[in-house]
């Protein structure tokens, strides 16, 4: 059982819809989670389950309909836009399908943008990730300069490198091929497990999902499998 000390994140009776043509849709309904510090959980579901709004809210890029998240027992609902953007910047790295890096600077300048952010020491702490995900050599170039795989070691390493406490992925695969995508795997997980980050992803690839301890269902805004601990 997860003890309240263990528990990263949280969601109370979470719901989130949006107003259309004067209709409320329902996108998220009623979930409830808990997920323990250092715990690699996969968010699956066919395409409109909720997958990425679950993220989001978790995030506090969104704020829920109703319901509450919880971060490090810090109710987001609580907090102002500026006070969670803080929040998210000291424990909350994030890995996108796309990559998002910008494209005017070099590798090791994508990497040291979030340090320097967060007023960390950052060249250092910058170099040392791009190593640890074999760029050394590649820190000068710029992303129009890497592949698509190496483009997402960047962003591992940007992701890690400001030791968050929560990681959240959102197809980090995604736009890899097969080969690519099971190296980039091998990468998160051997990251994740040195720096003993939550690891909390969305995902279409079983292979990805599958090494993650706990898969959690969503299917029509409900989560179907997974919820407990």
């Amino acid at each position: 059982m997860t003890t309240p000390s263990q528990q990263l994140i949280e969601t109370r009776q979470l719901t989130q819809s949006v107003l259309i043509q004067h209709e409320r849709l329902l996108i998220l309904n009623n979930i409830n989670l808990v997920i323990s510090a250092g715990e690699s959980v996969a968010i699956t579901g066919s395409s409109g389950s909720g997958k990425s709004t679950l993220l989001g809210l978790l995030a506090g890029l969104d704020t829920a309909t109703e319901g509450r998240v919880l971060l490090a027992g810090h109710d987001l609902g609580a907090l102002d836009e500026d006070a969670r953007a803080a929040l998210r910047q000291r424990l909350i790295g994030f890995v996108f399908q796309n990559f998002q890096l910008l494209p005017h600077l070099t590798a090791l300048e994508n990497v040291m943008l979030p340090l320097e952010l967060a007023g960390l020491p950052a060249k250092a702490r910058a170099k040392h990730w791009l190593a640890r995900v074999g760029l050394s050599a590649r820190e000068a170039h710029t992303p129009r300069q890497l592949s698509g795989g190496e483009q997402q070691r960047v962003a591992i390493a940007r992701a890690f490198a400001t030791e968050p406490k929560i990681l959240l992925a959102d197809e980090p695969t995604g736009n890899l091929d097969s080969q690519t995508g099971a190296s980039i795997i091998e990468l998160l997980f051997e990251a994740q497990a040195a720096s003993h980050t939550t690891l909390v992803l969305v995902t279409h690839d079983h292979a990805l999902a599958s090494r993650c301890q706990r898969q959690l269902h969503l299917e029509a805004g409900r989560v179907t499998s997974g919820a407990l601990t």
